[in-house]
């Protein structure tokens, strides 16, 4: 069961998950060389190899689907605020630290995205 009641509330909701993951990647001093991008519901980040992890807000289902090398991953948001697998359970900080590392060639860490 989605925490939201609507369309609107999930978008805000996806919206300040897609900041928090800009936030996060925005570290002053790093030598991580990516470029993040919002095309709508759409979160791209790309690398400077060119490849790209990409965030996409599906509303209808109230979920957010990362794309990567690693495959695509479908998340929904719990009750407690916390975006899970729809699979596995994994979460989606966890899931995309492992595909941004991926890309990276270096650890990349993102921190508990959760709602507020």
């Amino acid at each position: 069961m989605s925490p939201f009641q609507d369309e609107p509330r999930f978008l805000a909701a996806v919206d300040a998950v897609f900041a928090a993951i800009e936030e996060a990647l925005d570290v002053p001093g790093s030598d991580l060389d990516l470029d993040c991008a919002r095309h709508g519901p759409v979160l791209e980040i790309t690398f400077e190899d060119h490849s790209r992890v990409i965030l996409n807000a599906q509303a209808p289902l109230h979920e957010i689907w990362l794309a990567s090398r690693a495959g695509g991953r479908h998340f929904r948001c719990a009750e407690d605020g916390t975006w899970s697998d729809t699979r596995s359970a994994e979460t989606l900080e966890a899931a995309l630290s492992s595909a941004l590392s991926a890309h990276a060639g270096e650890s990349v860490v993102i921190p508990p995205l959760r709602l507020p």
